[in-house]
Order: structure tokens, then sequence, then C-alpha cells
């Protein structure tokens, strides 16, 4: 087997590419890709990588795609190839920009695949050898140690204090011992799991798609579905083309009964139908998740799929797994109590800096002599290290049972010195811990002569006459606060010692007339940034809820904690939900001892209520889930190569905190496609207006078909793109998502849309009017104000008007206005677009007029400002 360099865990050699990956994610990821060697054992096998033609077919499967190459084939058919290469230009950037970004996406990942052991060391023809993980078949017989990754499922038929961490596959925190001819999940090991102690002989039971991590993998077959917003979109691509079609259909007809030639108003119609379409919509949505993407990788988040961006902004409940998720993914000694009193310990990861806090003061091991004895007994009866950080790495690491490390870090905090004890209190003899007893014990030679034996365990070991000398009432509070603190979700271990003189006759058995020294309460912390995390989702109305294959009372004391669920709530077990007694799944906050099929339970009941659902996880057993949601989100450094590849955003640096940033970009994302369409809406209903009412007011032809595109190509292009690089509004995640089946348009944005696109109408229809019964050029009037009224509502949309938080679109707005100018004034486009120059009084009256668009825009904002989304009160799931 291949050993990880020091013992390292899971995940841990990717921290030295750390900052490479990071810079990839934003631009360059090939050397990222280089760096790591992508072999995977009997996992199941990477998904190969997608041709690009096939990422260019999904791209063009977009309903607004499809209505833009439907609106080019009719350009083009008319003859008007200048518009047609606008459109196809469209259609090629959000193509490209969209396989681009899944290309790089995919490259960052792979550059974060370093779960799996690349080779396994096997006994064959009674010879030992090392061969590639993947040769490894069924009836091998693998030698395993510290520091290994297992390479397949199998019966474990040797073990000298053999440990495994199976929190990838089982989310269980702490590590399992492993034993020949123990009840099954001791006596067996799967694939992808790692040995954190010990060494031992497996024989292969199963590999690839029959092992544990194979028959996980086979649930995770649901391809992703549509986001959000495309189906959102998808509906008003619909409509959209309906409703065109019926109006092109009217204004058609109304040119031919007043006499118009047939072909002009073909052309007319068909100028009139792209000018409908925001072809533009596709490059703004593609340029907001662009956008997102960018800004996301600069958070250390790769996003894989772009739509992911928009998905978690419209997320109503995150569902999210513990164990190296909302938790560090590594024990630590929390809470120390003795017959004294209590103390706790301060610190994160296995670095010695931190506290010790007593009644509400640091204390250190000459200020507290009872919690001295204590720790100090805990560090010798120990076999466990520390690494101090190196070059390849920040971070302090545990070098074998994580348990005993965290006792080593908490000795560390009161100001004891390991090597120093190890140099006092040399080792003489040991009783190793084993699953009976319950119990480790280690004798010691002292200094000044005679021996001291050390012991640690279970509370229900330790805490018996047969082993302890102390009174009755001692070991009778001990009791009671070891279960109090095992309620409390902490892993309890007891500590107790005894002396014995150089002459003292030796005793039948260490491991009896002990005195109590102390209980240590140790747990998997939560991550400092867990708390705000989840009480920023909350305050944006999404529910969270824990999803774990840990205890239930481990569960529930972490959701506490982070303020998931408060004590009352009930927490529900994968055991009720296999006997269908948990009820309705989605009044339930924490879930506890689940499997990776009813994870998958859970996420779908919560869909089928109509929420949006993120599922959050690291570990092999998360990776169905991950699939299955509307967005899957793994940890980077920490996460399996499963959980990775189903995630639609990896966090490089395990940070739950950057899912609030998530929220906030996708939110920012949909906030501009509306803004957007707001804004396109309004100008192309105008221009239906105008063209539909015109003749009513004696102008049969208000406008060419050629200014109609004109006008269509200056404010849907370079100003439409700009609003989706709009800032997010500050109050942005002060209000819960919009509602899952609320259209794109809803919230009242319909009503807007329709009273600009009247109100551009009537300046337009007004300015034209007076302007033909003045005998000015009333035609080339409308076309300069139609346009640049639109560009005043573009200006009018901002999400921070007053400021350069967006300055790409003041100057596209300006140029866009220099261009509908030019169209007036410059010759050969007067030739091209059949218009005549205005005097300077004219100009000076249609930029006045043209400035209402912006004036009367703010004006609609301020006085009827968007409607937030309301939370929806459902009693039976306790939002």
């Amino acid at each position: 087997m291949s050993r990880r360099r020091g013992g390292r865990r899971p995940g841990e050699d990717v921290e030295e590419l750390r900052s490479t990956t990071l810079a990839a994610a934003g631009l360059s990821l090939d050397e990222a890709a280089r760096r790591l060697e992508l072999c995977g054992p009997n996992e199941v096998p990477a998904k190969p990588r997608t041709p690009v033609w096939w990422r260019v077919l999904q791209q063009l499967r977009d309903p607004l795609i499809l209505v833009l190459l439907l609106a080019a084939a009719l350009t083009i058919a008319t003859g008007d190839l200048s518009d047609a290469v606008v459109i196809l230009l469209v259609i090629t950037v959000n193509t490209v920009v969209g396989v681009v970004q899944e290309v790089r996406a995919e490259h960052a990942v792979m550059a974060l695949s370093a779960m799996s052991a690349p080779a396994a060391r096997v006994v064959r023809d009674g010879e030992e050898r090392s061969v590639p993980a993947a040769e490894v078949v069924p009836g091998d017989l693998v030698l395993v140690a510290e520091g290994d990754v297992v390479p397949a499922d199998g019966d474990v038929l040797a073990a000298a204090l053999l440990l495994a961490d199976e929190s990838s596959l089982t989310g269980e925190s702490v590590p399992v011992e492993k034993a020949p001819d123990s009840e099954a999940s001791r006596g067996t090991v799967s694939a992808g799991t790692v040995i954190v102690r010990g060494r031992g002989r497996v024989q292969v039971t199963a590999t690839g798609a029959e092992s544990a991590l194979g028959r996980i993998a086979s649930l995770m077959g649901t391809a992703p579905s549509l986001t959000p917003l495309q189906r959102r979109l998808a509906r008003f691509s619909r409509i959209l083309a309906a409703v065109t079609v019926a109006l092109c259909a009217v204004v058609l007809a109304l040119g031919l009964v007043r006499g118009q030639p047939v072909e002009l108003m073909v052309v007319a119609a068909i100028s009139l139908a792209v000018a409908a379409v925001p072809e533009s919509l596709p490059a703004v949505v593609t340029l907001a998740l662009a956008l997102g993407a960018r800004r996301m990788a600069h958070r250390q988040a790769i996003v894989r799929r772009l739509p992911a961006v928009e998905t978690l902004g419209s997320v109503t409940v995150i569902a999210t797994d513990k164990t190296g998720t909302l938790t560090e993914g590594r024990m630590a000694a929390e809470r120390l109590w003795t017959p004294r009193g209590e103390a706790t310990v301060v610190g994160t990861g296995y670095e010695s800096e931190g506290r010790v806090v007593r009644d509400g003061a640091t204390v250190t091991a000459g200020d507290a002599p009872d919690l001295a004895a204590l720790l100090r007994v805990a560090m010798v009866c120990n076999d466990a290290r520390l690494e101090a950080p190196s070059d390849r790495s920040t971070e302090w690491r545990a070098l074998g049972d994580p348990t005993e490390a965290a006792l080593l870090a908490a000795g560390a905090r009161l100001g004891l010195d390991r090597a120093a004890l190890d140099r006092e209190l040399p080792r003489v003899e040991e009783i190793p811990f084993d699953s009976g007893r319950k119990r480790m014990t280690t004798v010691h030679r002292r200094p000044e002569g005679g021996l001291r034996i050390a012991c640690k365990g279970a509370p229900e070991s330790l805490l018996r006459p047969q082993v302890l000398a102390d009174a009755p009432d001692t070991i009778s509070r001990a009791a009671v606060r070891a279960e109090a603190l095992a309620r409390g979700g902490y892993r309890v271990l007891a500590v107790a010692s005894a002396d014995l003189e150089e002459a003292a006759e030796r005793p039948p058995t260490w491991e009896s007339g002990l005195s109590l020294l102390g209980l240590v309460g140790i747990l998997d912390p939560p991550r400092s940034a867990s708390r705000t995390t989840v009480a920023a989702c909350k305050r944006a109305g999404i529910v969270p809820v824990l999803i774990t294959g840990d205890h239930p009372l481990t569960a529930r004391a972490v959701a506490e904690r982070l303020g998931i669920a408060s004590r009352e709530e009930e927490v529900t077990t994968g055991e009720r939900i296999r006997e269908g007694t948990a009820g309705d799944l989605t009044s339930v906050r924490v879930y506890a001892r689940t499997t990776p099929e009813q994870k998958l339970d859970i996420v779908q009941a919560w869909r089928g209520a109509g929420d949006v659902v993120a599922m959050t996880g690291d570990g092999v057993n998360d990776g169905p889930a991950l699939r299955r949601a509307d967005i899957g989100v793994a940890m980077g450094r920490r996460g399996t190569e499963v959980a990775r590849q189903a995630a639609g955003l990896v966090l490089a640096d395990d940070n739950p905190a950057t899912i609030v940033a998530a929220v906030e970009e996708g939110r920012r994302v949909y906030a501009n496609v509306r803004r957007f369409l707001l804004y396109a809406l309004a100008g192309g209903t105008a221009e239906i207006l105008v063209m539909l009412l015109g003749p009513f007011f004696s102008m049969p032809l208000p406008l060419l078909p050629a200014q109609i595109l004109w006008i269509n190509l200056l404010t849907h292009g370079l100003p439409g793109v700009a609003l989706g690089a709009e800032p997010v509004a500050p109050d942005t995640m002060h209000h819960p998502p919009r509602p899952p089946e609320e259209s794109v348009l809803g919230a009242g944005l319909w009503p807007r849309i329709l009273f600009m696109g009247a109100f551009v109408a009537t300046v337009t229809l007004a300015a034209g009017i007076w302007a033909r019964e003045t005998g000015r050029p009333w035609q080339s009037m409308m076309f300069l104000i139609l346009g640049a009224t639109q560009l005043g509502v573009a200006l009018g949309s901002r999400a921070r008007p007053g400021s350069l938080a967006n300055p790409f679109l003041l100057v596209a707005v300006g140029a866009a206005l220099s261009l509908q100018a030019a169209g007036v004034y410059l010759p050969a486009l007067r030739g091209l677009l059949g218009t005549e120059p205005l005097p300077p009084t004219d100009l000076a009256i249609a930029c006045a007029l043209s400035g209402l668009g912006h004036v009367v825009m703010r004006l609609q904002t301020r006085l009827k400002p968007e409607r937030p989304p309301r939370e929806v009160q459902a009693p039976s799931r306790g939002r």
C-alpha cells in the first residue's frame, strides 16, 4: 500500500497545491491539472472528459438560444446580413463563455483529486509486492498500515491496534477499531477509508462498482435537472415567442389593410419580431454568471457548472453534512472535569496555540495542578504524535488516533511538553486498548524511582470499584458528569493513575487500585465560520438542515450549538426513516444515523415540497445527495473525489462562509436578469406600440425596418449586456429567496414593463405627431427619441445610481447614444437608415424628451419599488 507522507489524512496532499488551484479556478488551470497525478484505484472510475462538440450542443439547446437562431434565420431570409451577424455573434459569445467556464472548472476539480492511493501492497504467491491499486482483485491479501488508503473492501484477517477513519463513507467522526472475528462493521474495511493507527492483513472481497464506494456511486445516475432560472427562462421564451408572433401578425395585417407594399410590411413585421426578442438576454445571463464565477474563484470556490451560481441564489433549503463540512473534521478535547472543578480548552486544530479557561480566567499547569495531573497522564498514556508545520503544510497534523492527538493538543495548551514528559516518564510496559476492556494502560518509570500507572478509557470501563480506589461518592459524581457530557454530544474519556514504590510488590493487574484524575470531553468542533454562516442563511430566509451519519446526541449537540435547531426540536434517525415512522421529513431539521439512500430520500422530500435544495458535503456517502439536489456544494481540500465530481460548486478552502457569498452572487445574477428584462421588454413594448398605434395618427409606417433593427442593435447590445454586471443591492441578503414557482416576470415586474413601455411609446408618438404637424422630419425625430429614451431607461435601472460601481454601463450607454445620433447625421448611415439631419433646436428638444426616460424610471423605482419576496409561513414545516 502506498503510504501517505507522514500519515497524512485524505485531502492533505492537496494543501501544497492550494494556491495554484485557486489561481487556476479564475483563469489558468492547465498547470494545476498537470501538478497532480489523476489515477484512481478501485473507486468508481472518473467520468470521461466530455467532448467539446457535446458541450457546444448543450449550450445551443437553451430555449432562448433557439429563439435567437430562428431570428437569425429570418434576418438572413430578408437579406439583413448585418443584423444576422450581430445575432450570431451573441450566440457564439454565449456558447464560448459557457464551454470555457465548464472546461476550466473541470480542470480545477481534477487538480483537487487526491483522495485515493495509487498503489497497494499485496501478498501473491507468498511474496509481498506493490501493484497499482486498480489491479487489486477479490481474493488478494492486502497489507495495510497507518496512513494507508484502503484500496478495496475486505475482511480483516489479522490486526494490531488497527483503527480506521470511515467518516467519508459513514459520517461517523470517531475512528472505528478493526479486528478479525468481530461484528460485521468492525471485522471489515471499505475502499476509500483511511488507516489512522496500527497495521493489519485484509482479504479483498469486493472492488470497483461492487465495493461500498461503488454501490454508493451507483445511486448517482440521475442527471442534473434544469436550474430555477433555466426553467423560468424556458417558460418566458415560449410565452414571448407566441406573443411576438401574434403582435407582428397584427402589424402586418394593419399595414396591408392600409395599402402598404406586401414586401415592405413582411420585412417590417420580421424586423419588429427581431426587435421584440431580447437577443442580448443569453449574453446578459452568461456575463452575469461568468462574473459571479470569477468572483467566487477569488473567494476560493470553483464553479463547475456555470448555472450553479444562479441556482444558489434561488435556494430555499440548505441541507448540510456535519463531519468535515460544518465541523473541522478533527477531534478536539474541549471540556475537562476533575473532582475539584471544570475547565474549557480553547483553540483550533492541533496547534499548541490556545488556552485553558477556568472560572473565566486562563490557567496554566502551575495554576491548576489537578488539570495538569489529568493531562499529564492523558499525554503519556498515548500513542499519537503531532507534526509541526512544514514547507508542505501550514497546519499541525495528527499522526495516529485523532482522539489521542486531541489530548496532546489540550496538554500543550496548558503548557505541558510531550517530549519532556516522555523523557521524565519513560514507558516500560503497556496493555493496549481493546474493544472488550475499552481502556488502555501504560506503565512508566518515575525519576525518583518507582512506577507510575497511567490509564484512560471509556467511563463505563473505568468508573468501577474494581478499577478505582476512590470513594463511591467521587465515582458517582464522575459518572453523572460523564453522562451529561455524553448527552451534550461529547465523546468522554476517564483518566486515572497510581504510583508504586520501587520496593512494592507488583500487583496481579496494573488496572486496579487507581485514583481518578478526571474526565475529558472530546468532539469534532464546529468550524469558526459555521455559526455565522447558519445565522446569515436564516436572515436570508433559507432553512438550514443537518443530515449526518453520526450519533443522534452528537448531531443534536452540533445543531443546537450552530443554531440549526433548538433543544426542543426533534431529531429523526435513519432507522425511523427505514421503518416509515419518521413522519413528514420536511418537518425535521436534524437527521442522524442516515445512509446515502436516506440522504437521497430527505433531499427528494424537500424538493417534492416545492423547495430549491442545496446539499453540502465532503464524503463518499454525500455523493448521491449532492447529485440529486438542485445544487451540490463539495469541500475541496477534505472532500472526496466522488463528492467533488457530484457537486456544481467546490469550496477549495472548505470554508462554509463561502456558501453565503455564493448565495449573494446568485441573487445578484437573478436581479440583473430581471433588471435587463425590465429594460429590454419595456423597449420592445414601446417599439411594438409605436408600430401599432402610428397608423391611427396618420403615420402609415412610423419606423422603417432598418431603423427598428438599428435601435434594437444599440439598445439591446452593449448597454443591455452591461446591465448584467450591476453590483448586488445592499439589502439582498435580508430578504427570503424568490418562490420557486414565481415567474421571472413576477413580483410586479410585468406592470412596470408595460408602464415604461407605454411611457416611452407615448413620448415617441407625441414627438412624432408634433413634428409631423409642424413640418419637421418626424420619422427621424421618432427614430432618435425612441432609441435615446430607452438608453435613459437603462441609466435609470442601475442598482446603485450616482456611483461608479459599474462604469461599463456608463461607457456603453455613451457609445450607444453617440451611434444613435450618428444615424441621423452621418451621410453613410443616413442613406442606410433613411433618416434626415435634425436642426439644433429639434436636436435639443429630442434630447430633453429622451432624458424623461431616466427621470421616470428613477421615480418609478422610488415610488413603487420592486416588491421583495415574502417568506411563506408553513406551520407543518416550522418556517
